[in-house]
């Protein structure tokens, strides 16, 4: 029996927009339907601390130029081939570390969902774009996804203000270059209710509100 072509989700959107939580429930909804799929998550391609302090990039870790765009296109390749198991990175945000072959994505996958700030910029990022058939761009009202950031960060060992100064001064910056992609989206996902637009007419507010209008099944196209 020939095995099913596999397809490659991509999920998008602003920082603390909620794109692994929405990758593990959409991996696990597909999974309930007795189908195989797996997350994977453009943080593991962080390029390493030394390495950001010696191009004097630390300072806005996680902006564009932070990250190995053609490292992930490399994995997305693989990814998209098929017919291997193919080890895949992670992001430690206890150590704020990368974890070389952290996971392994099973040649029998048929469903991978990629998630990322980046994956409808152009330049470097455009060859991991053209690997995905689908990019979904993540919608959530900007108090609610800048409280989740602000908290996210205080977890992981900032205080409240180096946390809140952080946000504003770098992932604000990287929001607006996510947003400014929107329009190449596929769909929009009204992250709060779960529906799903086709195109990209609905509104956002990843800045000052969101809204997905009319909606379409969340289940990934097979």
């Amino acid at each position: 029996m020939s095995q099913p072509a596999r397809r490659l989700l991509g999920l998008t959107g602003a920082p603390g927009v909620g794109k692994s939580t929405v990758a593990r429930a959409l991996v696990e909804a597909w999974s309930a339907a007795g189908r195989t799929g797996a997350a994977v998550g453009m943080d593991g391609f962080h390029l390493s601390g030394a390495e950001l302090a010696d191009r004097g990039l630390a300072d806005v870790k996680g902006a564009p130029g932070t990250f190995d765009a053609d490292g992930f296109a490399a994995l997305l390749r693989r990814l998209r081939a098929g017919g291997e198991d193919v080890p895949v990175p992670a992001f430690d945000r206890e150590r704020e570390q990368t974890v070389p072959a952290a996971y392994v994505v099973a040649a029998s996958v048929e469903l991978v969902v990629v998630e990322g700030n980046y994956l409808l910029l152009d330049g470097p990022w455009r060859a991991a774009r053209e690997l995905l058939d689908e990019v979904w761009f993540l919608d959530l009202p900007a108090d609610l996804r800048l409280s989740r950031l602000i908290a996210r960060h205080q977890v992981h060992g900032r205080t409240a203000v180096d946390a809140e100064r952080w946000v504003h001064r770098s992932d604000e910056a990287n929001a607006r270059l996510v947003v400014a992609s929107r329009h190449r989206a596929d769909a929009v996902m009204d992250v709060a209710s779960g529906r799903v637009t086709r195109g990209t007419a609905a509104p956002t507010d990843q800045g000052s509100g969101s809204g997905a209008a009319a909606s379409t099944s969340s289940r990934p196209r097979a």
